[in-house]
C-alpha cells in the first residue's frame, strides 16, 4: 500500500512540473505561480512523510552499483539468428505436407449440418507441433515455410498468428493479406470478408500456419471460433495443408488433427544446445584467450541449468555477452535462479538498466505477437519521458534508441521474419517474455482486447469486463466502444497513454465523447486513434491537453478520408508528435500557426504544404513533404536550420526558385541524416533556354549529404546534371544506392559509372531519352534496372555483368520486340540476367 501510495505522489510531482512548464510557456502570473509551487512543496513533503514511515535506509547506505563490472568489450550488437538441431524434425514435418494419402479430411462441421447433407466438404489436412513456450515452436514452422518457399511444392504459403484471444476478422483479414501480399480492403460484414478470402484461395494448393493457437476445452465460444477460422478453407485446391502451433496436443486435436500427426518438439542434444546458447553468449566478446577459456567451462554449466530451453538460451546468453567477467557468469552459474525458464527470463531482466526495464514493461499495453515498429516505439518512449535525464546533452531519441539496441540485444524484442510481416522494421515480444513484462509492469499498463459480437441485428461487445486499475497510466483499447470510452476510460484521471486500435465503420468516435475525453483526461501525453470512418472532426476541446506530446489520428483506409482540426492545436506546446498516417484530406485552418508548436520534431505523413515559417522548428526531425511557393514563410530557405531533418525528404515546388543561391540556402549537405531525397518541378514542355538554365543552377545548389542513399528526380528540364552527381567535386551523396529518374528530358552522361560506383538500383520512367549513357558496364554494384514508358530508346548498351533483375514495360515497342527475339544481338546482352521481364513477361 505504502509503495502505491508512494508511486502515485511521485507521478503527481512530475505531473505538476510538467504543468509548471506549461503555464511558464504560456506566461503565467504571480498568484498562478504561487498556487502551483505550493501543490508542489505537498506532493514533496507527503513523499517525505511515506519514506520516514516506511523506515527506508539511506542513499548512502544502499550499494546501487551493477552485480558485476564487465572486464571485457561490452557488446550490445545483436547476434544473426541460428537454428540449429531442427532439420529432422523440419525433415519429418514436410514429409507430411507432401504425403498424397490421406491429403484432406471431410469437414464435419458442415457435413452434419442439413445445408450441407447432398455433399461433403473437404477440409486440408491439418498437422500439429506442440510443446512447451519457449521451445521453439514458432522458429521452426517458419523453417518449414522457408523451405516451402524455396520447393514451390505450394502455389501459396501463408503464416499467421492466433494468440489466445483473437477475433475471427483479424484472423481473416491477416489470411487475405498474407494470401495476396496486399492490404485487405475494407468490407462491411465478416461474410463478405470470408467470400473474399475463398476467391483468394480458390485453385491453389496453400500451406497455411496457425501459429500459437489456444484451446481450453471449457470454453465452448473459443471453440466455435476457432471452426470458423477454418471454414473458408476448404475452398483451396486438393493437397492443401494446415500446419498448427500449440503449447497442448489437445488443440491440435479440437481443430482435427489426427493423433499419429501430432508432433511433440524434441529437446535438442545436449551438445547442440550448446552451441546454440554459445553462439548468443560470445557473439563479437572480445576477451583475452585465458578468460575466453574459462568462461567456455562456465558456460557449459550454465547451458545445463537451461534444460533446453532455445528462448532461455536466447535471453541468459544474451545478457551475459554484454557481461563478458569471469566472476558474473560465475555467480549466475552458482545461483538456482536459471533453473527454468521464467526463472531464467527474470534473472535477465533484473540485470537490464532501470530506464530499460521501463521501456520493456511499456511494451506490456500491446497485445501478443503485435508488430511493433522501430521508430514508433522509441518516439513513444521519448514522449513519455523515458530518457534518463542525466544524459545530458543527447537528444532523447537518441538515448530511447539505445534503449531499444539493448533490448533487441538482451532478445527482450526479437525481430520479426520480414516475409511474414507487412512492416519493414518489426519486433516481436515472445508470449512468455510478454507474461514476465505484464507482472513487472503492475497496474500501470492495461490492455483491454474487446471485439464486437453480432447477434442477430444487434452489436455487443465482448472482452472488456475486467475492471481497469484507477492509477493505470498507459492503456491500450483494441476496439472503440462509445460507452468503454465514457463509463471506464473517462475515469482514469492519471491516464497518461491512450492507444485506440480499433474504431470500426459501424461505431464510429463520436463528437462528444472526444469532448468529454479530453476534459477528463487532462495529463494524457500519447493519444493515438486508429478508425476506418470516412469523417472525424477533432474538437477544440483538445487544447486543454496542454501536455500532450504524441498525438496520431489515423485510417487503415485514407483515399476517402477526412479529418477536421481545430486552432487550438497550436496551443499544444509540448507536441513532439503530429501523426496523420494516410489520411487523404485534412482540413486545418491553422497551419499557419503551426511554427508556435517550438517542439515539434515529427510530422509524418500528411504533407502540411500550408505551414509558414517552419524554419522555426529547428527540432524537426521527420517533415516528409516541403513545398516551395512564392509566399513569405514559404521560401525554401526555411529549411536552412532544419539539419535535424533524418529519412525521408520531398522537396517540391522547386520551379519556384530563382538561383542557385536560394537552393544553397537550404543547406542540404548538412542534413547528415537524411537518407531518401525526391526533388520535384512542374514539367513545362514550353520552357524556355532561360528556365533550363535555372533548373541547372538550382539542382548544383540542391547537393545532398554525403551519407544519401536513395535520389529521386521529377520533370527535371535542365541542361546538364550537377557536378556533384556527376563525381567531379568532393561534393554530394558518396554510396548513394538508388536513383530514379521520372519525367526527365535531360539524359545522363557516361560520367555515371564514376559518380555511382554503389548504385545498385536504376529506374528510369517516362523519360524522352534516345538512349541509355554509354559504359554502364562500369556500374559494377548494378542489380536491378527498370525502365517504363521510355518511347524513344531503341537499344541497349552492354550491361554490367553484376546486374541480376531487368523490367521494360510499355516502351518501345522495336526494344521490346528485340528483348523477346532468341538470338537478337540486344536479347544476347541479357543472358546473363537472372530475371527479365519484359512487359510483364
Amino acid at each position: 500500500m505504502y509503495i502505491s501510495r508512494i508511486r502515485r505522489n511521485i507521478f503527481s510531482f512530475i505531473d505538476f512540473l510538467a504543468w509548471y512548464f506549461v503555464l511558464q510557456d504560456c506566461g503565467m502570473s504571480k498568484i498562478e505561480l504561487k498556487q502551483s509551487l505550493e501543490k508542489i512543496e505537498k506532493v514533496i513533503n507527503d513523499a517525505c512523510g511515506f519514506f520516514e514511515q516506511m523506515n527506508l535506509p539511506n542513499k548512502s547506505n544502499v550499494n546501487l552499483s551493477k552485480p558485476a563490472n564487465s572486464r571485457g568489450a561490452v557488446t550490445t550488437a545483436r547476434p544473426p539468428p541460428l537454428v540449429i538441431g531442427r532439420d529432422k524434425d523440419c525433415d519429418n514435418i514436410v514429409a507430411m505436407l507432401h504425403d498424397k494419402e490421406e491429403d484432406a479430411q471431410p469437414d464435419t462441421n458442415r457435413a452434419h449440418s442439413p445445408a450441407s447433407a447432398s455433399e461433403r466438404c473437404i477440409r486440408p489436412q491439418i498437422i500439429g507441433i506442440h510443446g512447451i513456450g519457449g521451445s521453439g515452436k514458432s522458429t521452426l514452422s517458419q523453417l518449414v515455410c522457408a523451405r516451402e518457399e524455396k520447393d514451390g511444392h505450394f502455389n501459396l504459403v501463408m503464416w499467421v498468428h492466433v494468440s489466445q484471444d483473437f477475433s475471427v476478422d483479424t484472423i481473416f483479414r491477416q489470411m487475405s493479406e498474407a494470401a495476396s501480399r496486399t492490404p485487405c480492403p475494407q468490407f462491411n460484414n465478416l461474410d463478405t470478408l470470408q467470400t473474399n478470402l475463398e476467391k483468394k484461395l480458390h485453385g491453389k494448393r496453400f500451406l497455411l500456419v496457425l501459429d500459437d493457437v489456444w484451446y481450453n476445452n471449457r470454453d465452448v465460444r473459443q471453440y466455435e471460433k476457432l471452426q470458423q477460422i477454418l471454414s473458408p478453407l476448404n475452398a483451396g485446391e486438393a493437397g492443401s495443408k494446415i500446419l498448427v502451433t500449440s503449447r497442448t496436443k489437445d488443440a491440435l486435436i479440437a481443430l482435427g488433427a489426427a493423433e499419429q500427426r501430432c508432433i511433440p518438439m524434441s529437446v535438442l542434444g545436449e551438445d547442440v544446445f550448446l552451441k546454440l546458447f554459445k553462439h548468443y553468449a560470445f557473439h563479437n566478446v572480445c576477451v583475452p584467450a585465458d578468460d575466453r577459456i574459462r568462461l567456455e567451462d562456465i558456460a557449459t554449466h550454465i547451458a545445463k541449468k537451461l534444460k533446453g530451453s532455445p528462448l532461455a538460451a536466447k535471453i541468459v546468453g544474451g545478457q551475459l555477452r554484454m557481461r563478458p567477467n569471469i566472476d558474473y557468469w560465475r555467480s549466475s552459474r552458482d545461483g538456482n535462479h536459471l533453473d527454468d525458464t521464467m526463472g531464467a527470463l527474470w534473472w535477465s531482466y533484473q540485470y537490464l538498466d532501470e530506464q530499460v526495464r521501463r521501456c520493456f514493461a511499456y511494451c506490456s499495453i500491446f497485445p501478443r505477437r503485435r508488430y511493433l515498429e522501430r521508430h514508433e516505439l522509441v518516439k513513444l518512449w521519448a514522449a513519455e519521458g523515458f530518457a534518463r535525464s542525466s544524459d545530458e546533452g543527447k537528444d532523447p531519441e537518441d538515448v530511447c534508441q539505445g534503449y531499444f539496441d539493448v533490448l533487441v540485444s538482451a532478445s527482450f524484442l526479437q525481430p520479426e521474419v520480414g516475409k511474414y510481416s507487412s512492416k519493414m522494421d518489426a519486433y516481436i515480444v515472445h508470449d512468455l517474455l510478454l507474461d514476465l513484462a505484464d507482472k513487472v509492469a503492475g497496474s500501470d499498463c492495461f490492455r483491454i482486447e474487446n471485439q464486437w459480437k453480432r447477434s442477430g441485428d444487434n452489436w455487443t461487445m465482448e472482452g472488456c469486463e475486467d475492471e481497469v486499475p484507477l492509477d493505470v497510466r498507459h492503456v491500450f483499447v483494441q476496439t472503440y466502444g462509445s460507452e468503454l470510452i465514457t463509463e471506464k476510460i473517462c475515469k482514469l484521471d492519471n491516464l497518461r497513454t491512450l492507444i485506440i486500435d480499433s474504431a470500426e465503420w459501424r461505431k464510429p468516435v463520436e463528437e462528444k465523447v472526444l469532448k468529454n475525453l479530453f476534459a477528463r483526461l487532462r495529463k494524457l501525453r500519447v493519444l493515438i486513434i486508429a478508425s476506418d470512418q470516412g469523417m472525424l472532426s477533432v474538437p477544440e476541446s483538445i487544447g486543454q491537453l496542454r501536455h500532450l506530446r504524441y498525438l496520431a489520428f489515423m485510417t487503415r483506409y485514407g483515399s476517402d478520408s477526412r479529418l477536421v482540426l481545430p486552432g487550438t492545436l497550436t496551443k499544444l506546446y509540448h507536441m513532439q508528435v503530429l501523426d496523420f498516417g494516410n489520411i487523404s484530406d485534412l482540413v486545418f485552418d491553422s497551419c499557419e500557426d503551426m511554427f508556435s508548436l517550438i517542439n515539434l520534431r515529427h510530422i509524418i505523413q500528411v504533407p502540411f504544404r500550408e505551414i509558414r515559417s517552419i524554419g522555426r522548428l529547428t527540432l524537426l526531425r521527420t517533415l516528409e513533404t516541403f513545398e516551395v511557393r512564392k509566399e513569405q514563410g514559404c521560401e525554401l530557405k526555411q529549411l536552412s536550420d532544419l539539419n535535424q531533418l533524418c529519412g525521408k525528404l520531398r522537396i517540391m515546388g522547386l520551379q519556384n526558385v530563382e538561383s542557385q543561391q536560394e537552393a544553397l540556402e537550404a543547406n542540404l549537405a548538412d542534413k547528415e541524416g537524411l537518407r531518401t531525397l525526391e526533388l520535384w518541378w512542374n514539367y513545362d514542355e514550353t520552357a524556355e533556354l532561360k528556365e533550363k538554365e535555372v533548373q541547372t543552377e538550382v539542382l548544383e545548389g540542391l547537393c545532398p549529404p554525403k551519407l544519401l542513399e536513395s535520389l529521386t528526380m521529377y520533370s527535371y528540364d535542365g541542361l546538364r546534371y550537377p557536378s556533384w552527381m556527376m563525381g567531379k567535386h568532393n561534393g554530394g551523396p558518396k554510396y548513394l544506392n538508388t536513383l530514379s529518374l521520372h519525367c526527365c528530358s535531360t539524359e545522363l552522361g557516361p560520367e555515371l559509372g564514376g559518380f555511382c560506383s554503389h548504385l545498385r538500383s536504376l529506374y528510369i520512367f517516362s523519360c524522352s531519352w534516345d538512349t541509355l549513357p554509354d559504359h554502364m558496364e562500369h556500374l559494377t554494384s548494378l542489380k536491378d534496372l527498370g525502365l517504363n514508358r521510355c518511347r524513344n530508346i531503341r537499344s541497349l548498351p552492354r550491361l554490367p555483368q553484376s546486374l541480376e533483375c531487368f523490367k521494360l514495360s510499355r516502351s518501345n515497342e522495336m526494344l521490346m520486340s528485340s528483348c523477346r527475339t532468341v538470338g537478337d544481338p540486344i536479347w544476347e546482352k541479357l543472358q546473363h540476367i537472372l530475371v527479365a521481364y519484359v512487359d510483364g513477361k
